[in-house]
């Protein structure tokens, strides 16, 4: 696509205005006050957002003796989200696109295309759900990968949950995915379509209570199945068990709180297993009505693009402050910290046996709220990451600074 299309694009987005994320009722609908469009049956919000419009100084994350190359970037999401009514049941949808753009790297450039649909049947005692999704994508793997390698994403899910007690009940759910990479996707000599293609099951039983309107506590258990179409020695079987507190997004405290143990046992005797906690947590809280502070903490299994450290255990600390300073000016302050822990399979050569490599990120940024509701924003931000590691080559500083506009958040 040439420069002046997405320069063309990038200006409608300063007169376009754009909804945020949505609330859903218990039913599976939409906030009526938040839908823009309706056409019947058929409630829809189109919305546009143009993000990262600024600097990179490490596309690549490379070394500093490399040297890091920096370009131009932006990014333009288009999105529409859709509920259908259907009775007493509601039919979701989701499209979405990421147009990616680097001004002088024209092989970074990319469109991010994502679908979804989902379909909640509530009745009297029972509930049941169904949802599906495929994702085409060429966004990072996290930390680890520093490549953007195209890949597809399906996956297929269900629940079911039964009114036991008045305020209680029990569930299963289960969930098929399949993440398929290029074949010419490559990372430090690793072919990624040969090493992470792979297909995944998860079932599992869950128990939940609702303490109170705003508030449920869950306890489940479920056996998770990761098969490699060609890096069978990666493959594992999975026991869950968790308990977790989910808060109301009209809560004071909002988010969930997971906290778990995972028995991941690989199916060659060559990898070590891991037997221990996991955790997933993800909330805000908000001061006077002026300052949200957030935090987020995640541990889990993950799987490695080096078949030698077939995983690593990844555990991750984020915590954020926006303050509301006067008027329609806000600032942000971030800060990050990830470590991820690789096992050596057994025999295998490693250049740095039982590394742990480190991830640190902090930024900030400053916002301008516009509109009679404020629910426009305006703001530039600025962040840096780096990563230390004893694998050479592995290191790097990057800096990322520009302007964002985003509506309804």
């Amino acid at each position: 696509m040439r420069t002046s299309s997405f320069l063309l694009a990038g200006l409608l987005v300063l007169i376009t205005q754009t909804a945020g994320a949505q609330t859903t009722t218990p039913d599976g609908g939409p906030d009526p006050s938040m839908v823009r469009v309706r056409l019947g049956p058929l409630w829809m919000n189109p919305t546009l957002a143009l993000t990262n419009l600024g600097m990179d100084d490490n596309i690549f994350n490379e070394p500093a003796d490399a040297p890091p190359k920096r370009d131009l970037t932006l990014t333009l999401s288009p999105q529409t989200d859709l509920w259908l009514r259907m009775g007493r049941t509601w039919l979701s949808g989701n499209l979405r696109q990421d147009i990616v753009w680097y001004k002088d790297h024209a092989s970074e450039r990319s469109g991010n295309t994502s679908y979804g649909v989902g379909w909640r049947v509530p009745l009297n005692r029972l509930a049941f759900g169904t949802s599906a999704g495929w994702a085409s994508t060429r966004e990072r793997l996290g930390v680890e990968i520093d490549t953007r390698p195209r890949r597809d994403e399906t996956k297929y899910g269900a629940t079911v949950e039964i009114r036991a007690l008045s305020r209680t009940f029990i569930g299963v759910n289960g969930s098929w995915t399949r993440t398929e990479f290029e074949t010419n996707e490559f990372f430090l000599g690793s072919n990624l379509h040969d090493e992470l293609t792979r297909e995944g099951i998860v079932a599992g039983l869950a128990l939940r209570h609702q303490l109170t309107p705003l508030t449920s506590l869950t306890f489940s258990a479920s056996r998770a199945e990761d098969r490699f179409e060609f890096s069978p020695v990666r493959d594992s079987n999975s026991m869950i068990y968790s308990a977790s507190i989910t808060f109301d997004a009209s809560a004071l405290i909002r988010g969930t709180a997971s906290v778990g143990y995972r028995d991941f046992a690989p199916r060659f005797s060559t990898v070590p297993g891991y037997k221990g906690m996991t955790t997933a947590v993800d909330l805000s809280y908000t001061l006077f009505g002026a300052t949200r502070f957030g935090g987020q903490v995640t541990r889990d299994v993950q799987y490695s693009y080096d078949v030698n450290q077939p995983y690593y255990l990844a555990t991750g600390v984020n915590a954020s402050v926006a303050q509301q300073i006067f008027g329609p000016i806000d600032a942000i302050g971030r800060i990050g910290w990830q470590r991820l822990d690789y096992e050596d399979r057994a025999g295998a050569s490693v250049a740095v046996p039982g590394r742990s490599d480190y991830v640190h990120t902090a930024g900030g940024g400053v916002g301008y709220r516009m509109g009679s509701t404020g629910n426009m924003r305006i703001g530039f931000n600025i962040d840096r990451q780096t990563r230390t590691s004893d694998m050479p080559g592995r290191q790097y500083e990057g800096l990322r600074y520009g302007t964002s506009i985003t509506y309804g958040t």
